[in-house]
């Protein structure tokens, strides 16, 4: 079912003065004005677009991107804030309203807000909200699993260290312990599911999978590389030495440095570890 607030592959129906007209299935024909057309679009071709109200109500395509769709989360900028809310940037010519009861706290011109885009009830306009609690349900079941790598966004900081939102839908948290690298307010990340508690609540880490390792690994390799071959650090070393070089976790670098002895990269010894070239 096609609705707005969504990016779709159209087939063009007709051209007219005016831009071009698009099926939309059940939206009937959407017109995309002939400023957002390629040059060279012609009937029976098909584009992506994404469907959205003009000031008048009505459906509309453009071929502009959008920063976020509706029922997804995103980080945005407030361009201007007037008598019925404030206006944010979401890629459009037209800005995205957060109405003044869906404003978390009172928003400022020129700071971003993690914000939820949805379709309001009463009039069926494209708006977003700050009070991004009301449209997480924890208690929706998933299917997540220990080492599933997801999506994440950052949304506050606790005395725990991170909640952050999964996959657009669940919440969890990135523990002060599992995190070696900045985090910022509102921004996309990859992690991976730790652990599901027997309470439904999910732990996760920005350590995990095969590419994780993969980049451990390299890490290692570069800085081996740049010392003449050797480090004198091993599997017994302090883990905030491990931390301070190398940014990651013990556990972190036990399996990378075993992963690279494995395959005969390097020697682990009792002062530390040596590429085998050396």
């Amino acid at each position: 079912m096609i609705t707005i607030g969504k990016t779709y592959e159209l087939n063009v129906l007709k051209k007219v003065d005016f831009g071009f007209y698009l099926d939309a299935g059940e939206l009937g024909e959407v017109l995309l004005p002939r400023r957002y057309a390629p040059s060279d679009l012609l009937v029976g071709d098909s584009l992506e677009v994404f469907l959205y109200f003009d000031s008048d109500g009505l459906p509309v395509a453009t071929t502009q991107k959008v920063k976020v769709q509706v029922g997804e989360f995103a980080y945005l900028k407030v361009l201007a804030v007037t008598d019925v809310g404030a206006f944010l940037d979401w890629g459009l010519d037209k800005d995205v309203l957060v109405p003044f009861a869906e404003q978390h706290r009172p928003m400022e011109a020129g700071r971003s807000y993690l914000v939820y885009i949805y379709i309001g009830k009463a009039d069926g306009r494209i708006a977003a909200s700050s009070k991004v609690d009301k449209f997480i349900d924890d208690e929706k079941p998933h299917d997540f699993k220990p080492g599933q790598a997801v999506d994440l966004i950052i949304a506050n900081s606790t005395d725990l260290g991170f909640k952050a939102i999964i996959d657009q839908h669940h919440w969890g948290v990135l523990y002060t312990n599992d995190v070696f690298q900045r985090l910022s307010f509102g921004q996309s990340i990859k992690g991976y599911i730790k652990h599901i508690r027997p309470d439904g609540k999910i732990d996760l880490s920005l350590q995990g999978g095969q590419e994780t390792r993969d980049k451990n690994e390299k890490l290692i390799l570069d800085y081996l590389t740049q010392q003449n071959g050797f480090a004198p650090v091993h599997d017994k070393t302090d883990p905030q030495i491990i931390l301070d070089l190398f940014s990651m976790s013990k556990g972190a670098f036990k399996k990378a440095i075993s992963g690279l002895y494995k395959q005969r990269i390097i020697i682990i010894a009792k002062d530390g570890i040596r590429l085998v070239d050396n």
